[in-house]
């Protein structure tokens, strides 16, 4: 080999590797960027992480046992009941509730259906079935309440008429109501399913104890199991 072919091949070699070499300290520079890029957009990965609620796992739409819920009663301000009688009464949900992973697992107006019943030491709402909001059917749904204790005493001399305005009466209640207040229209006070919005009093001779419950700070309920809406 003559020099001047050495020294052809040193010159090809050379321009080689500064291509390469331009062409890797080209590309650093977009690496650089894009990590910037990832770093100054955190949010933006996470997002990407994050499981919608329509493609949640079974896993994710269940509730503990002991899971609250907050609830209202949208058809009076108060319900009256006899110490011992059973009512139905269906409960709309207040607030959505989540589970721990945060998928919406009962949305907020979806409506517990259960009843009031008599138990050692007072009145409890034992929840039977839910509709959860934007569905056509009814799931198991095993909640109850707290122990509703206090009562309040009917009779002549006190105003009936304060602590029952507005509630919605049970059909026992009102049986016993009418005997002891006279004037009370059993009809009115009857209408759906044995809850009814009461009118005027007029007090009589006797008597009666009621439990006068606010769906608003008795009937928060509790899970007794778990519960899935799949």
């Amino acid at each position: 080999m003559n020099s001047l072919t050495v020294r052809h091949a040193w010159h090809s070699g050379t321009s080689l590797a500064l291509s390469l070499s331009l062409m890797a300290a080209g590309a650093a520079p977009l690496l650089s960027i894009s990590e910037a890029s990832a770093q100054a957009r955190p949010g933006a990965i996470a997002q990407t992480q994050r499981t919608p609620d329509l493609f949640a796992q079974p896993a994710d739409l269940i509730l503990a046992a002991g899971t609250t819920l907050t609830v209202r009663y949208d058809e009076a301000e108060k319900i009256v009941v006899t110490p011992q009688e059973t009512a139905p009464v269906t409960l709309t949900v207040a607030e959505a509730v989540r589970s721990e992973r945060g998928v919406l697992v009962i949305p907020e107006g979806s409506k517990v259906m259960g009843e009031l019943r008599p138990v050692d030491g007072g009145t409890q709402f034992v929840a039977q079935s839910i509709m959860l909001r934007g569905s056509d059917r009814a799931q198991d749904f095993d909640a109850t309440s707290e122990v509703i204790t206090e009562t309040e005493t009917i009779k002549k001399g006190r105003d009936a008429g304060q602590i029952l305005k507005g509630a919605a009466i049970g059909a026992a209640a009102a049986a016993v109501l009418s005997e002891i207040l006279g004037d009370l229209d059993l009809g009115e006070v009857l209408i759906g399913a044995g809850l009814g919005a009461l009118g005027g009093l007029i007090l009589g001779e006797d008597e009666a104890e009621v439990v006068v419950i606010n769906p608003e700070t008795d009937l928060a309920l509790t899970l007794e199991s778990d519960f899935s809406s799949r």
